[in-house]
């Protein structure tokens, strides 16, 4: 993936299906952690772009340090947006931290594996890549576009409601 902003279209709709049991800010943070290292060869030219931040026993190291860290940036991020206010503030329960982390960088290893010929998700038990070529580039490019666009929707749809029966409820009781 051309970095990070196109993984965040799945972790919308994770969002948009699991709520408040799944954190976007911590999923993306992830995925800025999950592209250091091929951003680190980029610049230096030297060294494996999809190395070992793109295996899956790499992506479980990415999500724990992710996971720790996330939290505190996460919750520090709301408080900036003002979405977190000092009356009601919001903490991102250890749990959802760590749900969030493992899927951004599970999925991330996943998406990359289907297009980047140098990523070896299995290493060191295999050194094929199994996912690649799965469907082309575009295609891939579409589900990730796609995928972010009906969580957007289902997310925005499902609080609308929401909000919609929490007024009628507020209404019946006056």
């Amino acid at each position: 993936m051309p970095f990070t902003p196109i993984h965040m279209g799945p972790g919308i709709l994770f969002k948009s299906i699991l709520q408040g049991s799944f954190s976007l800010m911590v999923f993306g943070w992830t995925q800025i952690v999950m592209d250091v290292q091929p951003l680190i060869v980029m610049i230096s030219g030297e060294g494996h772009l999809h190395g070992f931040t793109h295996t899956y026993i790499g992506a479980v190291i990415i999500a724990i340090f992710a996971a720790l860290s996330g939290k505190y940036l996460s919750e520090l991020g709301l408080k900036l947006l003002g979405v977190s206010k000092k009356i009601n503030p919001i903490s991102i329960t250890w749990w959802v931290v760590f749900l969030s982390a493992f899927i951004g960088s599970f999925s991330h290893v996943l998406l990359d594996s289907i297009m980047h010929s140098d990523v070896e998700p299995f290493f060191p038990f295999m050194m094929d890549n199994q996912f690649l070529g799965l469907i082309s580039v575009p295609m891939l490019h579409k589900v990730c576009l796609y995928s972010g666009l009906f969580g957007a929707a289902i997310y925005f749809g499902f609080n609308l409601k929401v909000k919609r029966e929490s007024k009628a409820d507020n209404k019946r009781e006056l």
